[in-house]
């Protein structure tokens, strides 16, 4: 989609499904990669970046 960013989690040996999340490009955000995976196998982490104003 235009105008944002696509982080997204495909499910592994299966057909179709996964997860996907759309975060507008206006906004700093980063996926994090967890070093022990989740109990739920579809998530996405990402952590989204506060602007400070001066």
């Amino acid at each position: 989609m235009t105008g944002y960013v696509m982080f997204r989690k495909d499910r592994l040996g299966r057909r179709g499904g996964g997860i996907i999340l759309y975060i507008k490009e206006s906004i700093q955000a980063y996926e994090i990669k967890l070093e022990k995976e989740a109990e739920c196998e579809e998530a996405v982490w990402c952590n989204i970046v506060k602007e400070t104003q001066y």
